[in-house]
């Protein structure tokens, strides 16, 4: 599938939306100067090109049980693609990214209880095929988060049907 082009005006709109998803169609038109079929228009091309998506997401304060945790992972150099998705494919893992440094994969996931880090590390990502060793931390305060940048949420939070 090509990379789908931006324009000017697709920015603007990712602008707008990313200060404020409510604002209505209306108001966008109005100050970026085109029209209301526009706006919809745009909108809708940019969720079928999988470009944005509206959703609530849910501050810290919400999981008070939960605990975001970080499991790096150092793999074969000629397995972390293969690694990696292995990874992203476990339900209780939120975010999966391919790094540089020491680590060269980071999964990040949400945990209530210690046992569950355990068990995802040990039991269930140190025994992929080409994983040499597992290092977990766990966020012990949250001093600066931008929920534009990730969205993190709890399993139990995501409907069935959007697994």
């Amino acid at each position: 599938m090509p990379t789908p082009v931006l324009d000017t005006l697709d920015h603007q709109l990712i602008d707008l939306l990313s200060r404020d998803a409510r604002v209505s169609n209306r108001k966008i038109a109005a100050e970026l100067g085109v029209t209301e079929g526009t706006v919809r228009g745009r909108i809708k091309r940019l969720q079928q090109d999988g470009l944005i998506a509206f959703t609530a997401v849910t501050g810290f304060e919400m999981a008070r049980k939960s605990r975001l945790a970080f499991i790096n992972v150092q793999a074969d150099v000629d397995k972390v693609r293969d690694v990696a998705r292995a990874i992203s494919e476990l339900p209780q893992i939120n975010a999966v990214l391919i790094t540089m440094g020491q680590f060269n994969i980071t999964a990040m996931c949400l945990i209530e209880e210690l046992d569950a880090l355990v068990e995802i590390a040990s039991d269930q990502i140190l025994v992929i095929q080409g994983v040499h060793h597992v290092e977990t931390s766990i966020a012990v305060k949250t001093m600066k988060y931008n929920a534009k940048m990730a969205k993190i949420t709890s399993l139990q939070a995501i409907p069935a049907d959007q697994d």
